[in-house]
């Protein structure tokens, strides 16, 4: 076919059959205009275009190149800029062919996250009055949680347009969504917990197993009491148990934390029945009495000794009061007005009377946690000339493949007869010094190792180097160690040693001071 303009054309056609009753009614019309045709209609063509047939078909791969886009400045600036729009509510995409602008579906489903274009559900999330309205697709939430599946496509769904949460927070929520969205993990010390509760609530494993591991390596002694409430609560087995690490060997920081009085009175029972507190029992009471004075402040009763007793109920009866010294109960509880008379009475009459007075607290102390020494020298040795001390450094590195907590040092002492050092004792980690303490100590002419410790244990993280050093100053020449080894199993921590830049008085790998370290695992 050729155009007016003398150009090669195609045209396409086709044929219509006509139905049954058409064809009828035209064979009657045929028999009456002439009897002499056939009462059959001829097929009938249509051209419906002229297609220009000068230039081939063009592959998706020629459309959509791979190679030299556009620009590829505007594209990421437009990428960056849908993904700016994210962090707010409610967002509409402009663009018509943003779908263009991402390569992967994991993209695609994150321009979605927090994005009212085709959102068919909405949440209102958070307690009345702080509550906001977050935009859901229904398909994109079932994948990633099967509560949400059960919500829109199970038996029992119901196609609520709006869906209240009063019981997550709108951070935690948006925290889940991001993470069903964009596989993104967005976690803060602030809304961790939070968002552990809704992963657990939506049965979101991964997300929940984020969240475990994040409360793992940010727990100290300020927060280990909370967490272990909350561990406690969303059955995190593991989580507890290194709550309980952290309790048990930094005992008087995280009794005295601000965190302690925060906790519930069950998990206070449970902390106070503790036989491996490493901590004074005069601790204790007094953090008891802090817990008490904030759960009335809590209920808001004024802060009295009666209102304290009364919140307290049975959890008093766990402090073991008798296993303190008579100064101790004195001085403390013997003056709190917490205790009745009778029970005063009574206690005193444990500390001193032979016939001792039935107790309704535990009277035997707590075993608390015994500390491991590793040794890291197979022998010592004295010297005419050596080990002398004039305030110089004795320094040595050391890792751990576990999670310890360093309670002190282990020195060598005169190797003549009985010497006081005066000592300084430091730990520190890529030169941030984690603690210190100046103190002294007696030595008694033999061989043997001493004690100085830290004022609190220090946690120690896993296959990371800290250092530890000692400042001795004293008249008497020491004994020193010698035959040192790089790696000392003890237990079941393996430490490897390494020399530090810090030694100044010879200490090393081989020999020197420094001979052990006393830590709790």
């Amino acid at each position: 076919m050729v155009d007016a303009k003398g150009r090669n054309m195609k045209c396409l056609t086709f044929f219509l059959m006509l139905p049954e009753s058409v064809k009828s009614k035209s064979s009657k019309s045929a028999k009456k205009g002439n009897t002499s045709g056939s009462s059959k209609l001829p097929p009938v063509c249509y051209e419906i275009i002229a297609l220009r047939s000068k230039k081939k078909k063009k592959m998706s791969a020629e459309i959509f190149p791979t190679k030299k886009p556009a620009s590829s400045t505007t594209t990421t600036t437009t990428v960056q800029q849908y993904q700016q729009q994210n962090l707010n509510n409610n967002n509409t995409i402009q663009n018509c062919n943003w779908q263009g602008l991402y390569s992967t579906i994991r993209e695609r489903n994150s321009v979605m996250f927090n994005n009212e274009l085709m959102a068919d559900v909405h949440f209102v999330v958070g307690q009345p009055g702080r509550t906001q309205q977050l935009p859901g697709h229904r398909y994109v939430l079932a994948v990633g949680s099967s509560v949400f599946h059960a919500m829109f496509y199970g038996e029992l769904a119901e196609n609520k347009d709006e869906i209240l949460i009063p019981d997550v927070e709108p951070a935690a929520f948006l925290a889940m969504l991001k993470y069903i969205y964009c596989d993104e993990i967005d976690l803060t010390a602030d809304t961790v917990l939070a968002t552990l509760y809704a992963a657990k609530k939506y049965i979101v494993p991964h997300l929940a197993r984020a969240c475990v591991n994040f409360l793992e390596t940010s727990l100290s002694a300020k927060n280990a009491c909370v967490l272990l409430s909350q561990s406690c609560l969303f059955e995190e087995p593991e989580l507890t148990q290194r709550c309980w690490e952290v309790i048990d060997a930094q005992a008087e920081l995280a009794l005295r934390s601000e965190g302690f009085c925060e906790i519930d009175r069950p998990t206070l029972e449970i902390i106070l029945q503790r036989e491996t507190l490493h901590v004074l029992e005069l601790v204790v009471f007094q953090a008891v009495l802090n817990w008490a004075a904030a759960e009335c402040r809590r209920q808001n009763l004024p802060v009295s000794p009666q209102n304290q007793r009364s919140v307290l109920g049975k959890a008093l009866y766990l402090v073991r009061i008798p296993s303190m010294s008579l100064q101790e109960f004195a001085n403390g509880p013997a003056q709190s007005e917490l205790l009745t008379m009778s029970e005063t009475h009574n206690i005193f009459l444990w500390f001193t009377a032979t016939n001792k007075p039935h107790m309704d607290f535990p009277v035997t102390k707590r075993s608390g946690l015994l500390p491991q020494r590793c040794h890291r020298f197979q022998s010592s040795a004295y010297r005419s000339n050596q080990w002398r001390y004039r305030g110089r450094c004795d320094s040595i590195q050391f890792a751990v493949d576990r999670r310890i907590f360093i309670a002190g040092l282990g020195l060598y002492g005169s190797s003549g007869a009985k010497a006081e050092y005066s000592v300084k004792i430091e730990l520190k980690r890529q030169g941030t010094t984690l603690a210190q303490n100046l103190t002294k100590f007696l030595s008694d002419g033999s061989s043997s190792t001493f004690p100085v410790w830290f004022e609190h244990p220090v946690q120690v993280e896993q296959d990371a180097f800290y250092t530890v050093s000692a400042v001795l100053d004293g008249l008497e020449l020491s004994y020193f160690g010698q035959e040192g080894m790089t790696e000392v199993q003890c237990g079941k921590v393996t430490f490897q040693f390494q020399c530090s830049s810090d030694s100044t008085n010879g200490t090393g790998v081989q020999g020197g001071q420094i001979p052990e370290l006393i830590f709790y695992c």
